[in-house]
């Protein structure tokens, strides 16, 4: 997390993006069945897709969502990661208060499945809150992926948690997981306490 004196960078990001517009939805059947006749993007494209060409993966049946988001981990050299479950009852996440020592470097790793069919233009978006005035945002742009049985991840850049005696406390953060077609496949809320050391 940037301090809030900081520019923001991802707002200038934000509106660009804003005056983009996706590409139609394509089902994989669509895509294989496109270019047949030019052999490399042929083989191109069944090494992207591997299995999801031959089978429709599907994780959990009966769940409808192309995208499963199961954990934040949040990552910083020389310690312990820590994980938020974001399989269960989400409310109750906000009571796991993750520490970070003030001025380390950290990254966040989102870990998720991806069924049924591609999802292109996947962002992760988080806004951080302090005493109830936003102080922070980030918009990642995690990419496209298609359906495999093996969990998937985006890590997120280099982050500096602020330091000093005026960013020490909590902060609250809601986290977005979305695509360029403005799917939420998961929306969450989570928090953490910036002290002068890890303990």
């Amino acid at each position: 997390m940037s301090s809030a004196e900081q520019p923001h960078e991802e707002e200038h990001q934000d509106e660009v993006a804003s005056s983009y517009v996706p590409p139609p939805p394509k089902s994989i059947g669509e895509l294989v069945a496109a270019d047949q006749e030019d052999e490399s993007l042929r083989k191109y494209k069944e090494t992207l897709l591997g299995n999801a060409i031959a089978e429709n993966i599907v994780i959990e049946p009966g769940n409808p969502k192309k995208v499963l988001v199961k954990k934040l981990v949040l990552v910083s050299e020389g310690q312990t990661e820590k994980t938020l479950d974001l399989s269960g009852d989400l409310s109750q996440l906000k009571q796991t208060v993750f520490t970070i020592k003030e001025g380390v470097q950290y990254r966040i790793r989102i870990e998720f499945f991806v069924q049924h069919e591609i999802v292109t233009g996947l962002k992760y978006i988080q806004k951080t809150y302090r005493k109830g005035i936003q102080v922070d945002k980030m918009t990642h742009m995690v990419g496209s992926y298609a359906p495999k049985k093996d969990l998937q991840s985006y890590t997120t850049p280099l982050e500096d948690a602020p330091s000093g005696l005026l960013y020490r406390g909590h902060y609250t953060v809601s986290s977005l997981f979305t695509d360029d077609d403005q799917n939420e496949h998961l929306k969450w809320e989570w928090s953490f306490e910036i002290k002068k050391d890890w303990n």
